[in-house]
Order: C-alpha cells, then sequence, then structure tokens
C-alpha cells in the first residue's frame, strides 16, 4: 500500500503541469520555392532538440528516401548518403513518423550528411512539440551530440512533398528562423527554468555543463546591459489527501505547498524531494539578494561553484556547503537565510509562491512544464542547451543592428565568408573584404578601415571614401611611380572618385596614360617654341636665347629684354636718389630755421635785440 501511494504522488508532481497547464508549441517558416504548385509559406513546429538557427535561415532540397523511410536505423546499413556534392544544395531529409524516438531519426539523418531533418506527421492534427525522450540511462548520450534542425511539419504537406519528388520535381525549401523568436529593441529578457538535483541523468550533466560554459558570455551581457536574466524553479503542491504522508513530507516543504520529485526516484535512499525544493529557493534568494546588491551575474558563480563544490555523489548537497559557497562570493548570508526562512513552517514563501505563479504562461508563452527551460522575450527557447546554440537564439532577440559584439564572435560566426568570400567584394591587395560572418549569417557590406569608411554594394566594389582615404590602398585609385616621380589619382580632397592628375588621362582607377602635350599640341604651341615631352608633364625651351613665358605660351627676346631691365632700373634708383636728396634738404631747412626761431624767442626775454626798441620800464617809489 505504501509502494502504490509513493507512486500516486509521484506521478501527480509529474502530471501535475503538464496535464493542466498550456503548452504552447514553438514555430518558425517553411517556404517552399519550387514546384510551382507547392509554393507557398507553411508552418513547422521547431523540435526541442538539435540546434536551430535562430536569427537565420537556411535553404535546401528535399530527399525521401526508398529504404528507412522512418530513419529508425542507420543509413549506412542501406548504403545511402546525404552529403551534398560542391556546389549542390544542403539536402533537408523527409522521414516519416513513428516507430522510434524522434531524437534517433535525428542522430540517423545527421550521420547520413543531412543537413536539417522534416518529419511528417503521420496523422491529421495540430502541430506538436518532438522533444527528447526520457531516458534513464546513459545510452542517451547521442542525444547532446545532434547538431542539425529538426522539424515536423503536417501530414499534408508532407503528402504533397512525396507526391511532387515521386514525379521527379525537385522540391526546394527555404526553413528560416527570423521571427521565431521576438527582437524588439536593443535589450533581450530571457529566463533559465533550472534545477539544483544533479541526479537526474543526462539531463541534468548536459544542464550543469551548459551553465559551466555559457557562465562567461551571460556574465559580460549581463555586466554591459544587453540583457535582463531572471533564473527560475519549478515546484509543485502536494495534493491536500496525502499532505501527511511520508512522501508528501520527504518531498515538500511549508506543509505540502512546495514540493519536488525524489531525486533518485527511490524514498528509501539518498536525498529527498524537499532537499532539492530547499537547495532551488536557496539558489532562487541568492539571485535576490545579489541583484538587489546590483550585481545579479554572481547567480552563474554560485551556481557553478555549488555543482562543483557540494555534489550529491559526494554526500556534500547540504546546508553548510552551500553557506560556504555564498561566503567565498561575498554575498550577504543573513538575508539569504532570511529569503529562505522556515521551510517546516506551515506558511507561504514569497520567493516559491512567486515562482509557482510564473509557471502559468502569459501571453505568447506557454506554461512551463519541461526543465530546463529557456525563455528568450517571452517565447520559448527550442533545441537542446549549447553555449553557441543558445547565445545565437539571445543574439536574434536583438533588435537588428543592435547586437553587441559578443554577438559577433567566433562562437555563432557561420564562417561563410571562408569559401568564395561569400560572393562579396574583394581587395586582395590590401586584404580587405566586405564580406562579414555573423550568427545571422554573412553580409556583403563594404567596411570600415582604420577610420575610412568605404562605399559600395558590398557585392560587386566598394570604394574608399572621406578624409585619409588615400591612406588606404591609396583609395583604390592608380598609382605609379617612375623616373623618380610619384603621381596618384587620388586626392585626400575629394570625399570619394578617382581621377588622373594633370598631364595624364584615363579612369583613374586601373590605369592613367602620360598625356604627350607636345603631340597633341597642347602647349609649347609658338613659332620660337622647342618642346620635349616628360612622364606626366613636358618641358618647353626657345630658340636664340630667347626666354619662354609659359603663361603667354611665347618667347621673348632675352638681350632686349636684358637691356631694357637694366635701364629701368638704373632711372628707378636714379629718381629715388633725386627725390631723397630734395627731401633732405628741404627737412635740413625747416630745420634751421625753426631752431633759430626758438633761441630768439628765449633770448628775448633776458635782453634786447638789435631788431628790437627799447622795452619802457615803470619803477614804484612806493607813494601813491
Amino acid at each position: 500500500m505504501k509502494e502504490k501511494l509513493g507512486v500516486l504522488v509521484c506521478v501527480w508532481f509529474f502530471l501535475y503541469g503538464s496535464c493542466l497547464g498550456r503548452f504552447v508549441v514553438e514555430k518558425n517558416s517553411l517556404k517552399v520555392t519550387s514546384p510551382n504548385p507547392l509554393k507557398g509559406i507553411y508552418e513547422c513546429a521547431i523540435g526541442n532538440f538539435g540546434v536551430p538557427q535562430y536569427g537565420g535561415t537556411l535553404v535546401g532540397t528535399v530527399f525521401y528516401p526508398q529504404a528507412n523511410q522512418k530513419a529508425c536505423k542507420s543509413f549506412d546499413d542501406f548504403s545511402i548518403s546525404f552529403k551534398s556534392k560542391p556546389g549542390g544544395l544542403p539536402t533537408f531529409l523527409l522521414v516519416d513518423r513513428g516507430d522510434c524516438f524522434f531524437t534517433l531519426k535525428a542522430w540517423n539523418a545527421q550521420n547520413g550528411g543531412a543537413a536539417a531533418i522534416l518529419v511528417a506527421d503521420d496523422r491529421t492534427e495540430p502541430l506538436i512539440t518532438m522533444d527528447t525522450p526520457e531516458e534513464e540511462n546513459a545510452d542517451a548520450d547521442y542525444l547532446q551530440k545532434i547538431t542539425i534542425p529538426s522539424a515536423l511539419i503536417s501530414k499534408s504537406l508532407g503528402d504533397s512533398i512525396k507526391k511532387a519528388l515521386s514525379s521527379k520535381d525537385m522540391v526546394n525549401i527555404n526553413l528560416d528562423w527570423t521571427e521565431a523568436l521576438p527582437h524588439p529593441d536593443e535589450r533581450v529578457e530571457y529566463e533559465f527554468w533550472t534545477n539544483s538535483n544533479d541526479e537526474c541523468g543526462p539531463k541534468c550533466d548536459s544542464q550543469i555543463e551548459f551553465v559551466k560554459s555559457f557562465k562567461g558570455a551571460a556574465q559580460i551581457l549581463e555586466r554591459k546591459g544587453y540583457t535582463q536574466f531572471t533564473p527560475h524553479y519549478i515546484t509543485w503542491y502536494c495534493p491536500e489527501a496525502f499532505i501527511l504522508s511520508k512522501q508528501c513530507k520527504s518531498q515538500c516543504i511549508n506543509h505540502g505547498r512546495y514540493c519536488a520529485p525524489d531525486p533518485e526516484q527511490d524514498f528509501s535512499k539518498g536525498y529527498d524531494g524537499k532537499d532539492v525544493v530547499v537547495q532551488n529557493l536557496r539558489q532562487a534568494c541568492f539571485f535576490k539578494v545579489a541583484n538587489e546588491s546590483g550585481k545579479p551575474w554572481l547567480w552563474w558563480d554560485y551556481v557553478t561553484d555549488f555543482a562543483i563544490r557540494c555534489p550529491m555523489k559526494e554526500k556534500k548537497y547540504t546546508e553548510e556547503c552551500a553557506n560556504q559557497v555564498i561566503q567565498s562570493l561575498g554575498v550577504d548570508l543573513k538575508k539569504i537565510q532570511s529569503c529562505v526562512g522556515d521551510p517546516d513552517a506551515d506558511l507561504e514563501n514569497p520567493v516559491l509562491k512567486t515562482e509557482q505563479d510564473a509557471q502559468i504562461g502569459k501571453g505568447s508563452r506557454g506554461d512551463v512544464t519541461i526543465l530546463p527551460t529557456l525563455v528568450i522575450n517571452n517565447r520559448q527557447y527550442r533545441g537542446k542547451l549549447d553555449k553557441g546554440a543558445v547565445l545565437k537564439a539571445i543574439c536574434s532577440g536583438f533588435q537588428e543592428t543592435t547586437e553587441p559584439a559578443i554577438c559577433l564572435s567566433g562562437d555563432i560566426e557561420t564562417n561563410e565568408c571562408f569559401e568564395n568570400n561569400g560572393g562579396c567584394w574583394q581587395d586582395k591587395a590590401a586584404n580587405i573584404t566586405a564580406c562579414r560572418d555573423t550568427f545571422r549569417g554573412r553580409v556583403c557590406e563594404c567596411p570600415t578601415v582604420q577610420g575610412v569608411k568605404f562605399l559600395g554594394d558590398g557585392y560587386t566594389h566598394c570604394q574608399a571614401s572621406g578624409p585619409l582615404r588615400c591612406e588606404i590602398n591609396n583609395g583604390g585609385c592608380w598609382k605609379k611611380t617612375q623616373e623618380g616621380k610619384t603621381y596618384s589619382a587620388c586626392v585626400d580632397d575629394h570625399t570619394k572618385g578617382c581621377s588622373c592628375p594633370p598631364g595624364f588621362k584615363g579612369d583613374g582607377v586601373d590605369n592613367c596614360e602620360d598625356v604627350d602635350e607636345c603631340e597633341e599640341k597642347l602647349a609649347c604651341q609658338c613659332p620660337e617654341c622647342k618642346c620635349e615631352n616628360t612622364w606626366g608633364s613636358y618641358e618647353c625651351s626657345c630658340n636664340g636665347g630667347s626666354i619662354y613665358m609659359q603663361e603667354h605660351d611665347t618667347c621673348i627676346a632675352g638681350s632686349a629684354s636684358t637691356q631694357y631691365s637694366w635701364g629701368g632700373i638704373f632711372f628707378i634708383i636714379l629718381c629715388l636718389a633725386a627725390v631723397g636728396a630734395g627731401a633732405y634738404a628741404v627737412y635740413k631747412y625747416r630745420i634751421r630755421r625753426y631752431m633759430d626761431s626758438e633761441i630768439r624767442a628765449i633770448m628775448a626775454q633776458y635782453m634786447p635785440l638789435d631788431n628790437q626798441g627799447e622795452i619802457p620800464t615803470h619803477a614804484s617809489h612806493g607813494n601813491i
């Protein structure tokens, strides 16, 4: 009876979310470009494994095998290969639903060389999400090795594609994930629904490996304000009829309000579900306190360090070990303990109550029923938890052209520029290319090099523009050195374009040819002139010792010019000398007269002068 009760309680924990919840199937666009009768845009459901190309597109041609049509066996057994030939489109393998796990179909398709797998539904129904199987053994390690994208298509579309292929028509498809996630602005908000349990098999192992590998990128995005991250934890409540049972008491805290399944699925050994709930609560409280202190990114350090230092297998999954990790990161332990509260109290815990409310889907996001789950801009991510795949998905959530630099890192670049330069413009001599790899695929965009902006369509031409443009491969213009002289068709004063310098003619880009001014009679054409062409210019001289005047293109006699010149100079000098002498004489005369008048005025005050009469003197004798 006890065993039956335990099984019943476990089943309730697992089915509570999935039976009562609203599960949203995440979709992407599938566009058939040929043949004409099939042309159109269709919906397909993104598989919850492999690597969807979020933010990008993938073009391929469909192949439906004659054997192994459900892809439950290796295609090597049938000597079938889907590897595309050089210059050919990638192969999208179409297979039928049934007989084996979706993941096994994808794994066999990938090993056969397919670039993507399309699973045709075998019944008429709304599209569902293809999920990973609940494997209890390590044989499912191939799940984390699936890298091709997968999609479930409707039975009617699958039948139409098969019919076209049977008629020898080529079916080309464009899988488009550009609108699979909203990208409204320059900040991405994402949630990670996780669990501290490390004894749940391959899924738990892959989850902690993802946290360790993604930690660096997540912290860069969070520190610089590019993202707003929130961790979440799923809990269930115990049915009221079983609250006092031994099973609920071992799996739940706060009087059956918050529960988690037994880590080992065995009530008689190891840790209990309530231990997992408490550790989940502690991690949620750690984030709350760290976020309030302005350092939410420390959560990634705590979860990583706790997984390494406090594993269940080593019997260290304890409060003491968790507290040591918290103190090592410098976060206020007392605040976290206050947040955790008393797990035995018959009270609601505000943090866990908020987590349970958040599990219910809102808007376009469905209920969270699968662990782990990543939600980006309120849409559930589909695919495996891989650093590159998740980073690409987060980056696709930014409004185009606002992505941070980490979104252009080598981890998620498509590397399309390695082959034929991606079909973009390239200047091999200057090692400059317009091809740029991004997580959305390659783009042909004229670059900016050393502060110099190149302008053009990016495909057939790019030309340097603006100041200093001539410093970069001479602005893409003609340049040549000959006879000790260097001429260039690039001028920094011009914002763009190439123009052959004076003395040359041509397009200014590929060539500038010397102009023969003598032969073309462009200069030095006077009767006495003698013209000799030079590279980039010309030399003009005159016969009989005459002097060439370039501005008038004429020759003048050298002797007459010299005679007249010296005569003019002598005349000017004599004139200047005469004027100077006259001025000096006038100056001396006026100075002399001025001095004489001043002296006479002074002396007149003390004695009579010859030209003055007697000045009468009136004396006073004191009589009135």
